[in-house]
């Protein structure tokens, strides 16, 4: 691993499963950023953290963590519920955000949010680190120049019963602290609004990546011996057709995968597990050649290659490929209104949802 010379100073707010599992160590492995300090509110936890990653810098509150001039960015790992008052604070103080997907949990939070972030000049990314599988990428580059006229989309997102005894091998021993602070509640609670906004915020960003805008829905959910199903039809701005599942969980392998048909040709795709770093297995075949191209070979440890990008717009300028705050808001819009239609069994414009999922 070969450092560039300028480095992004980046603090991690959050010692919570994700930024152990995930962003401490892209922020050590990234090319062009640094971990420079780590916040969390649990003592504890954050000198466990410290202790093992090294940063440069430790708070435990966020008024010190944002009053150093040092930092110049700051990744926001905390529960859903955080994620929009946190991000407010951060912009607030000049620093830019990476905030975990979500990016909230209501559609209001999030447009408010969005206006605040607009009036800034400040780099806002949302951890949808599926845009950075190097299978994705191809596939996306596939559909700007070669698909054509979009006819139809198709998605699926199945999350597996075997999922950790699958990944627990594959990610670090993840501590805890009886000093965390939690939402009020247990979120987890409610199924439908967890696994919506914990597996549906990837469905959806990914179809709009690949695809284009979500303009309506019409959609039925099953719940059935403790699984999830969401069939969600969809209306694309492009007047193409799209059909997303979600179902959470299945008694099987993990399933993530997409297939997409133009006017001059087709893509189809599938997705591993993040923890494995695997690129998806993505064939695209075009009209034109009547050949079918795949990537090989590519770095796609997803976690690491979103930090670098983001610090790469940050120090470089270089165009956005993240999630933006104004995805955030489309893709809570498209779950709020997914939610909707299938508590009324009624098709529902995104224009028109408001409120939570």
């Amino acid at each position: 691993m070969t450092k560039e010379t300028r480095l992004l100073r980046i603090a991690v707010l959050g010692c919570g499963p994700i930024s152990q599992i995930a962003h401490f160590d892209a922020c050590r492995k990234a090319r062009n950023a640094e971990l420079y300090a780590i916040c969390d509110v649990a003592e504890d936890l954050l000198q466990k953290m410290a202790r093992i990653h090294e940063p440069r810098a430790t708070y435990r509150r966020l008024e010190e963590l944002l009053a150093d001039p040092l930092v110049e960015a700051v990744i926001i790992g905390t529960a859903d519920q955080f994620h929009v008052p946190l991000a407010r604070a951060v912009i607030a103080a000049g620093k830019h955000v990476l905030v975990e997907k979500p990016l909230g949990v209501t559609i209001e939070e999030c447009e408010q949010l969005q206006v605040e972030v607009t009036a800034r000049n400040l780099v806002f990314q949302i951890g949808n680190n599926r845009r950075f599988d190097p299978g994705i990428g191809f596939a996306k580059q596939f559909v700007d120049r070669e698909l054509g006229e979009l006819i139809a989309f198709r998605s699926w997102y199945c999350d597996s019963t075997l999922r950790y005894t699958m990944t627990d091998n594959l990610q670090p021993i993840v501590h805890t602290s009886a000093s965390t602070r939690r939402p009020p509640g247990n979120p987890k609670a409610d199924k439908r609004q967890y696994f919506m906004l914990t597996h549906g915020s990837h469905l959806v960003d990914t179809a709009r990546f690949l695809a284009g805008e979500i303009i309506a829905v019409r959609a039925r959910c099953l719940e059935k011996a403790g699984t999830f199903c969401w069939f969600v039809e969809a209306d694309l701005a492009s007047g193409a057709l799209a059909h997303l599942e979600l179902t959470v969980p299945v008694r099987g392998d993990f399933e993530e995968g997409f297939r997409i048909y133009g006017s001059q040709g087709s893509v189809q795709g599938r997705a591993f597990l993040p923890w494995f770093h695997k690129s998806s297995v993505v064939e695209c075949f075009s009209e034109k050649n009547r050949r079918y191209e795949r990537p090989l070979g590519e770095d796609a440890y997803t976690y690491k290659l979103q930090i670098e990008s983001f610090a790469d717009v940050v120090l470089h300028r270089a165009t956005q490929v993240g999630a933006q705050v104004q995805d955030g808001v489309a893709a809570m819009r498209a779950m709020v209104a997914i939610a909707r239609s299938a508590q009324s069994g009624e098709k529902v414009n995104l224009a028109t949802v408001s409120g939570a999922v």
